[in-house]
């Protein structure tokens, strides 16, 4: 029976917005399946369709604002036989229409000015609004719809509406605000009820605060929400309620929250239940509607951040001044969170970061965390518990100035927030090394999985982009991240200028200057990703989305070269190397972008594009080899100009053997000195020239610049330079992880076959380099998760796959001895066979 039945890859989601959404399915079993069968309740029958594809377009008449709907599946096997109809899947659309939102936009009359005066509001308390409503009846569906600018906290007769946090997503909220849709059906009751608002500025409203570090200031929006509750009762009648004229405003406890430089919070203010019926809110004023303004309302598509992780303190230190310092044990994002029984009137200054210095005390500084940055908590009596609820730190330490010396180390936890993007990946090997170089690495990415994939959890909370597809595969290879990509690209567009122009970060909340707003390693995102999605999920919905843009942003490109050489941009970021060329890296980002399009044309079946950015490519091709050519070598001779050549398939061929020697022998030395734009491609080139025994011979290293080297000096998450954890800088940074990918694809082995998209054929060819003597790698494919295991001991090599229901594939083993394979397996090639789905045992012995 079909199994995990998902809408637009999320599981029975709420306030989508695809009038024809995609379904899809996954097997049990290993039967093959040789037709379909989708039925969506009352709206669409597929009847029988003759496919193995597990993924189908709604086909129905177009859906409406609100449509909800059960759907099954059932499939047919190659013997002919169907089997039983899956459990329902479920879905429901939100509000597609500006005409929908029957709500205003409200906000205190203290943070409102009518000319938008952005320093209205500064100074006082942030915002609640409350408005109380009666229901008529007994209530069988209640859907509240929300949004805040910048970051709200919604609540019901006193209780959250979601367990997600830092609502609303990342976007320019001058063109697209993200609204969340939650069933809060059990949370009424017959009679009166209370929604509650409580609202902070988030990354919309950055106030110039002198006493806190900022990366940036600036205003794009003061704080208000907007909020449309959809009640239908057991008679079948239906009523709304809404944010209005009607709501009261009042000042809460939290008195100031700024994005970057912390939160201050008092206790002793809390209005008691004001946000249950009944409240006295005697004191509170009527709050400003604002009209119109719902045309940029869109629902998240993707899920939200929620706490994933929580990390009781592991210790509490002192300072040689007798600070109490908490330590979490690894570096975080998130939340630092007090526990605490108190009496009122105590005032803590919370000062998180990730390193302490020679006396015991938390450092920060502007090149590291950024400074100053705390958080304040004036506490109220007795037991109590507080965290931010408007902005978020990175962090493994927080001193806790003001902190009774009786407290100990249960008065402080770390919650891990990140978007909740399933875990999917598992990796492990005997080498415990590698196993911390994946952890850190992993660390590093939830600390950066936040709305958006930032750079660092604390100075600069900014997406850049180079990472999103530089590093693709780290990140999906471990998460599942379809709906997540898809989300993050409609921001990426909606950054790009008129000109064509994909600006290195989105949203683009801060405009910077020069190569620091226009690299093609940067802006390359907005090609690349469509593309990694359609190889990664086979889904091409991306492709045609955003195919216009793509092409804008080569032509923008285009118009930029000269003679096919693009001379801006960055160069190879954090390199170690000062001879590499900012052209030669640039250039080679614009080849990427034109060949990535020119195989985005074919998929689309634009035949005449496809023709004319493959002679662009070559184009290009030829003019790096004019440009950088020179005595045999490219650029200054370095690494990643070498790197970058292999990479085109530029170097000549009587060249390419001591090319790859001179490289490997560097890399097997730990003598890297390539930066995070050539380090991909890099382990890219060695791995297919099947070089695996230097990129293990790197992955060991212990010396700098090496991952081992962070992991013996106490790093904890990678950190943004190769010798972070001994000279500073971020120590959450995610950009240098791309060797992950390699030890799922190298030493995992998990792959795809050329021209397979969505892993409907893998390629399974684990490399068993050095010394190394087994490996577990795991990962899910839109088919289903996919395993290897394998080990050696005594001469002997075994090899265990598992290949997911609707995938083959193609094994090829290590040349380890005598080659063995299941009675079931097809011989392809020398030491390569290819097996159906299941579950099946290779060997080899010497």
């Amino acid at each position: 029976m079909p199994t995990n039945l998902r809408t637009c890859d999320l599981t029975d989601p709420l306030g989508i917005e695809a009038t024809r959404p995609v379904l899809s399915w996954r097997l049990t079993g290993a039967a093959t399946q040789t037709a379909y069968h989708v039925r969506v309740d009352g709206l669409w029958d597929s009847g029988a369709v003759e496919s193995a594809g597990q993924r189908v377009v709604y086909g129905g008449a177009p859906l409406a604002s609100r449509a909800a709907a059960r759907w099954q599946v059932r499939t047919r096997d190659a013997a002919g036989r169907w089997s039983e109809w899956s459990e329902p899947a479920r879905f429901e659309l939100g509000l597609l229409e500006p005409g929908d939102w029957t709500a205003s936009w409200i906000t205190h009359p203290g943070w409102y000015d009518e000319g938008g005066d952005p320093r209205v509001g500064e100074g006082r308390p942030l915002p609640l609004l409350a408005g109380e409503f009666i229901t008529a009846g007994r209530v069988t569906r209640a859907r509240l719809y929300v949004a805040g600018l910048g970051v709200y906290v919604a609540s019901l007769n006193g209780s959250p509406v979601t367990d997600a946090v830092l609502e609303p997503a990342y976007t320019d909220v001058t063109r697209r605000v993200a609204y969340a849709v939650h069933d809060v059906t059990a949370l009424l009751r017959e009679g009166r009820n209370a929604l509650g608002l409580a609202l902070g500025p988030g990354i919309a409203h950055v106030f110039p605060h002198q006493d806190r570090y900022m990366k940036f200031y600036g205003s794009k929006a003061a704080p208000k929400a907007i909020a449309q509750l959809e009640v239908r009762y057991a008679d079948g009648s239906e009523e709304r309620f809404r944010t209005d004229a009607g709501w009261l405003a009042g000042e809460g406890p939290t008195t100031r929250s700024h994005w970057y430089g912390g939160e201050d919070y008092d206790a002793r203010l809390e209005p008691p239940g004001w946000d249950v019926p009944g409240a006295d809110r005697s004191g509170w004023r009527p709050v400003v509607a604002l009209p119109g303004a719902t045309g940029t309302l869109r629902a998240r598509a993707c899920p939200p951040i929620r706490v994933t992780e929580e990390l009781p303190a592991v210790e509490k230190l002192t300072a040689t001044d007798g600070t109490p310092v908490f330590d979490v044990g690894t570096v975080i994002a998130g939340w630092a969170e007090l526990r605490l029984d108190l009496p009122a009137g105590r005032y803590l200054r919370l000062v998180p970061g990730d390193q302490l210095d020679a006396f015991g005390r938390v450092i920060q500084s502007k090149p590291t965390t950024g400074a100053p940055i705390f958080n304040t908590y004036v506490t109220r009596e007795g037991p109590q518990r507080w965290r931010p609820s408007f902005r978020y730190d990175g962090f493994r330490y927080v001193e806790v100035q003001g902190l009774p010396e009786q407290a100990g180390r249960e008065a402080l936890a770390g919650l891990v927030l990140r978007a909740d993007n399933d875990v999917i990946g598992r990796f492990e090997t005997s080498d415990p090394l590698i196993n911390d170089i994946h952890r850190i690495i992993d660390r590093a990415v939830r600390g950066n999985m936040y709305s958006v994939l930032t750079d660092c959890p604390h100075r600069e909370k900014l997406g850049w982009l180079e990472q999103t597809h530089l590093l693709f595969d780290v990140v999906a290879y471990n998460y599942d991240v379809a709906a997540y990509l898809r989300e993050l690209l409609v921001t990426i567009a909606e950054a790009q200028t008129s000109d064509g122009l994909v600006p290195d970060i989105a949203p683009e909340y801060l405009v910077f200057d020069g190569a620091f707003r226009d690299d093609p390693n940067w802006g390359g995102a907005m090609v690349r990703i469509p593309w990694q999605m359609y190889r990664w999920y086979g889904d091409a919905s991306a492709l045609e989305r955003h195919y216009d843009a793509m092409a804008r942003y080569v032509g923008y490109l285009t118009g930029k070269a000269d003679d096919g050489i693009l001379r801006h941009g960055l160069g190879d970021w954090f390199g170690l190397d000062d001879t590499t060329q900012v052209p030669l890296v640039s250039t080679w980002g614009y080849w990427r972008a034109a060949g990535t399009l020119a195989r985005a044309a074919v998929v689309l079946g634009r035949d005449d594009d496809a023709k004319r950015y493959r002679a662009l490519t070559d184009a290009i091709s030829a003019a790096f080899t004019g440009a950088f050519l020179k005595d045999g070598r490219f650029g200054g001779g370095g690494q990643a100009s070498q790197v970058f050549a292999l990479d085109m398939g530029v170097v000549p061929a009587e060249l390419v053997p001591g090319a790859l020697d001179e490289l490997s022998a560097a890399v097997r030395a730990g003598e890297i000195t390539v930066g995070e734009v050539a380090l991909p491609a890099l382990y890219q080139v060695l791995t297919r020239a099947g070089r695996h025994d230097a990129l293990y011979g790197f992955a060991t290293s212990t010396s700098h610049p090496s991952y081992g080297y962070q992991v013996r000096n106490g790093a904890t998450a990678l950190t943004e330079a190769w010798d972070g954890p001994t000279r500073g800088l971020s120590q959450n940074h995610y950009m240098l992880g791309a060797i992950d990918a390699w030890f799922y694809r190298g030493l995992g082995g998990i792959g795809q076959a050329p021209g397979s998209t969505g892993f409907r054929k893998l390629l399974i060819a684990p490399a068993a380099p050095g010394d190394l003597a087994s490996v577990t790698a795991r990962t899910a494919t839109p088919y289903g998760e996919v395993g290897v295991a394998w080990q050696r001991a005594d001469g002997a090599y075994e090899l265990e796959v598992e290949v997911p229901p609707g995938s083959t594939a193609e094994v090829r083993l290590p040349d380890l001895g005598a080659a063995r394979a299941p009675a079931a397996a097809t011989a392809v090639g020398e030491r390569a066979w290819e097996v159906p789905a299941g579950r099946w045992t290779f060997g080899a012995r010497r």
